[in-house]
């Protein structure tokens, strides 16, 4: 091993961390001070020997990530962006957990400069590192070059023992390993205690032999306080260039405190006396809290400096591949920077014909090749439904080792996995991420999907097979709660399209705005509103209400809204009618859309003179009370469906162009 000269500096330092922690938490009255008294070896000795990284540019391309998977440990992750000179100041600690602070009680991506990715959600860290991994690599086969390595870092990760138990983890596991994402290192803090008490009440498996089972490398480290054995094993799985790796080191939960292996250090505050016997104990008795030894801060502030001159030398190599490869270098800016042409958009745009029927999935995967084919930065794939979901990139190839160009990602049946990996891609920049399933697994992927929102993250999630129109696989695969339940979670567009030209419109919407969006699509097929009959069809869809149909001459007594399938059931029933001109037709495929327009748009769509409205959506009614108002209705599903045809089933649920007709001549 490569002498790495730990000296009495260095162990002062890493006492530095765990009494900064420690004096956050207790400051605070709030936290979570037994993993930081002892993951701070480990995490001192990967971010003072091997950690890329560069205070003054956190957002540095080229860095390596680190993610702190048990987000409960943010104090350690604080302290350590403090001493390196981040912009994390001596108040912002003491400031940790209180409103509106750079020093929030789990990372939060977007608040703290330096925090990679919010966690806290145990598991979810440790698969976004997977993504963070996948990304590196395709950057590096899309964009370097001989002598040009632009793309040679890695992605770190603190993982506990709670990361482990968490089923998403080994949906990541299985996937980094099959993927051989060999600059994927984690390490692994086993100190063997929970909020119950030991693992051995709940975690009695043997580790080592999951993840090698997974296709990892694993090296154990039997003393987690040993930085030169911590740095070994951090070198040899630096030289692993075929597995990911897992660094198994032995720690002690509150380590050099009273609470030294007690529950009790997991998640409060020392307290006084047990802080001071824990400041005695690593030799800084009496010692003020926050007090930083100048030797100390000077020797972060030294190794920070050391990792500022590889960024430097990055940006000179950044300057000569850009006067060697103009044109790659040009769209690596672009995408770096999540810019989309207008005219990559406006050369993706597909005419669908009227006359030909078509499922809003099928319509979703023509436009997804079509702006694939102009927006290399696409990349994704489904959850082993590709075929079903269309979200397959015809000319893209398999993401695979041998083909680490390949667009289409294989993620098998792991759409926990999947959503928490597609955070990673876009958390590293120069991806826009998308993956596939069926709307009822949403529940599957729904903590990655609510972390996207968090981070404003921009993902798509294409989630097919729509309603109880998913037939004979019946209730099981049918939803009838999810649009309801997506669309109560802050920061998501839910967007169900109700032919191929909204489809079009609401994927254009979702690539530009910032933040994640779910686009629901049919299985079966549907009627394709003519533009030369609905004009509004073409751009209507991007408001995410707009007047499909309007009432003839003069104000609507009635309006009719529905979304997806049911709108065009709506235009069926009116053709039914004997007065249908005093119908006015809204379609309305997003509210979350809709809600952002103004006062005047949304009252010219829906005016608050109309009292008289029928919604019509094929899922619960929940959430729809806000546009029918007082004294509409609503047609929707209530309860489970059931096996059968999707015709026999809408039939019997009231779904049909005669029932709705009835329920608007009882409005008039």
């Amino acid at each position: 091993m490569t002498p790495m000269g730990f000296n009495r500096k260095d162990q002062a330092s890493v006492n530095a961390l765990r009494l900064l922690a420690a004096d956050m938490v207790e400051t605070a009255q709030s936290g979570h001070p037994g993993l930081p008294l002892g993951a701070a070896p480990l995490t001192y000795a990967l971010w003072t020997r091997f950690l890329k990284h560069d205070p003054e540019r956190p957002d540095w391309p080229d860095r390596d990530r680190f993610i702190m998977s048990p987000g409960h440990g943010s104090a350690l992750l604080y302290a350590f962006l403090h001493l390196a000179g981040y912009p994390v100041t001596l108040d912002d600690l003491k400031k940790f957990r209180q409103p509106h602070s750079r020093t929030p009680g789990h990372p939060e991506y977007r608040v703290t400069a330096g925090v990679e990715a919010t966690t806290g959600p145990l598991g979810q860290g440790f698969a976004m590192g997977v993504g963070l991994a996948l990304a590196e690599r395709s950057l590096a086969a899309r964009f370097n070059r001989p002598d040009f390595p632009l793309f040679d870092h890695y992605a770190y990760a603190l993982v506990s023992d709670g990361d482990l138990m968490e089923g998403v983890s080994a949906e990541a596991a299985s996937f980094a390993g099959s993927q051989a994402l060999h600059k994927l290192i984690y390490i692994y803090d086993d100190n063997r205690m929970t909020i119950e008490g030991s693992t051995d009440l709940t975690f009695t498996e043997d580790a080592r032999a999951r993840f090698l089972a997974y296709g990892w490398q694993v090296i154990t480290v039997s003393d987690g306080e040993d930085l030169d054995s911590l740095c070994l094993a951090l070198e040899n799985a630096r030289a692993e260039k075929e597995k990911p790796s897992l660094i198994v080191a032995r720690t002690r939960l509150g380590a050099g405190s009273p609470k030294e292996d007690k529950p009790e250090a997991h998640g409060e505050p020392l307290g006084p006396a047990a802080l001071e016997a824990t400041r005695a104990f690593y030799g800084q008795e009496g010692a003020a809290p926050f007090a930083v030894d100048e030797r100390v801060a000077k020797n972060f502030r030294e190794r920070a400096e050391a990792s500022r001159g590889i960024r430097l030398r990055w940006e000179e190599l950044r300057e000569a591949y850009k006067a060697k490869y103009p044109a790659e270098s040009a769209e690596l800016e672009r995408r770096l920077k999540g810019e989309i042409p207008a005219a990559a958009l406006e050369a993706s745009l597909i005419e669908f014909s009227p006359a030909k029927p078509l499922a809003t999935r099928a319509a979703g995967g023509l436009v997804l090749n079509a702006l694939a084919q102009n927006l290399p930065e696409l990349l994704g794939g489904s959850a082993d439904l590709g075929p079903s979901n269309k979200t397959t990139i015809s000319q893209g190839g398999s993401l695979l080792p041998l083909n680490p160009q390949g667009r289409v990602i294989h993620f098998g049946v792991r759409e926990g996995a999947m959503g928490a990996i597609l955070n990673g891609l876009a958390l590293n920049g120069g991806f826009i991420p998308f993956g596939g399933t069926f709307l009822v697994f949403s529940d599957y992927l729904r903590p990655a999907l609510r972390l996207s929102a968090l981070m404003s993250l921009k993902v798509l999630y294409v989630l097919t097979h729509d309603s109880v129109g998913v037939g004979e696989d019946g209730p099981t695969h049918q939803p009838v709660e999810h649009l309801a339940a997506l669309r109560a979670m802050p920061n998501v567009m839910v967007a169900r399209p109700a032919d191929a030209y909204e489809t079009q419109a609401l994927y254009r919407v979702a690539l530009l705005r910032q933040g994640p969006s779910v686009l629901a699509l049919s299985r079966q097929n549907l009627p394709i509103l003519d533009p030369q009959k609905y004009p509004s069809v073409l751009k209507g869809p991007a408001q995410g209400g707009y007047v499909l149909k309007d009432a003839d001459g003069g104000d609507p007594e009635i309006i009719a809204i529905a979304t997806g399938s049911e709108v065009s059931l709506v235009l069926s029933a009116l053709e039914t009618l004997d007065s249908p001109g005093k119908i006015r037709v809204v379609s309305l495929p997003s509210f979350e859309l809709f809600m952002e327009q103004s006062p005047q748009y949304r009252e010219s769509v829906l005016p608050a003179k109309v009292k008289k409205r029928l919604a019509v959506e094929a899922g619960r009614s929940f959430g729809w009370e806000k546009f029918v108002g007082p004294e509409g209705r609503i047609l929707s599903v209530e309860d489970y469906g059931f096996s059968a045809p999707a015709g026999a089933i809408f039939a019997e649920l009231g779904f049909t162009p005669e029932n709705v007709a009835s329920l608007l001549r009882g409005l008039f």
